[in-house]
């Protein structure tokens, strides 16, 4: 029996060890060989794009470049979700390491004692990562003539817990009796390929984002939900009932549901609470983390890593610490 790709050692390329006894220079020449690749880690200039600046750093000060062009001061860091950064480079290559290595996910509270942080840098820097993948899923459209995509929706968020007593519990089907924040996760993906993920308040809202994100000449599986019935009139479909079979005269959507159990158990076991404006950015990882399980964790770093470098500012966090957006 062939070994599986997770247990073997082609996946294991980056240790931990290695990277919490990195000295600060070699995180340093690791992070301008991942933000400036095209110049072998040579500084380039993030405002005017000059190749021509200088280390002016102070004396056991942080890395600092001028540019000799605009005359402007920047670091590796500079308009990057890392931006104005407070710990040492080394403490987020290990956030990222860390952030990588785990399957279902990495809880907020548990990075806070790993890194010796507080909860709610911990909780922000990860919410960045998540970020960070999430450009990756930007305007992707999957399959294509000859392939099939599978196409499902799960809800998740708002649970609302039952009465003690029997004769006092409700009924949570009905919409007076639940909480409003429960969402839907749908997603596309296709069949040894990538994934795109979506919110929404039902799944019958998402048709159009499903049309648009899936090429044509695609075959698309769904399960028997009245809400995939309007895709017929674009795509070829495969429908199977998971009352009958999960799989039946070719049909299924095993692919879709392998996503939902991992999202599923990142809920319950991880995070506990995904629900509210947070619930998009816990898929866009889950789906970053399904398509990418054949990658070493060296390799799924260096991704997020240099996914985080070139991102601007973060668009969820810009002005936390400030409140000027809504605490959420």
């Amino acid at each position: 029996m062939a070994q599986h790709f997770l247990l073997s050692r082609s996946a294991k390329t980056l240790s931990l060890a290695t990277v919490f006894t990195m000295k600060d220079e070699e995180a340093e020449t690791r992070f301008r060989q991942i933000r400036w690749a095209e110049t072998n880690g040579e500084p380039v200039c993030p405002h005017c794009g000059s190749l021509d600046a200088y280390d002016c750093r102070r004396l056991k000060g942080a890395p600092r470049f001028r540019c000799r062009g605009c005359k402007k001061d920047f670091t590796i860091t500079s308009n990057t979700l890392f931006a104005s950064h407070k710990l040492p480079l080394r403490c987020y290559l290990a956030a990222i390491a860390i952030f990588c290595n785990e399957v279902k996910g990495k809880s907020a509270l548990a990075l806070s004692r790993d890194l010796c942080v507080s909860y709610k840098c911990a909780f922000v820097l990860l919410h960045k990562l998540r970020e960070a993948m999430a450009e990756e899923m930007r305007g992707r459209v999957v399959g294509g003539e000859g392939k099939i995509a599978e196409v499902d929706g799960g809800y998740f968020g708002g649970y609302v817990k039952p009465a003690n007593r029997k004769e006092d519990r409700l009924d949570r089907r009905l919409a007076a009796n639940q909480s409003g924040k429960r969402k839907v996760v749908v997603i596309v993906t296709e069949r040894g390929g990538n994934s795109v993920p979506a919110v929404f308040g039902s799944e019958s809202a998402a048709a159009s984002f499903i049309k648009a994100r899936i090429a044509k000449g695609t075959t698309v599986h769904a399960d028997e939900s009245g809400a995939w019935d309007g895709l017929h009139e674009r795509f070829e479909m495969k429908r199977i009932n998971h009352q009958e079979a999960y799989s039946l005269d070719g049909a299924c959507t095993n692919q879709a549901e392998e996503y939902f159990s991992r999202l599923r158990r990142g809920e319950i076991g991880i995070h506990h609470h995904i629900a509210g404006p947070y619930l998009l950015r816990y898929a866009q990882e889950s789906s970053w983390r399904e398509d990418n399980r054949r990658q070493s964790n060296g390799e799924q770093v260096t991704r997020v890593a240099s996914l985080a470098m070139k991102r601007s500012k973060s668009v969820d966090f810009t002005g936390y610490w400030q409140r000027h957006i809504e605490e959420k």
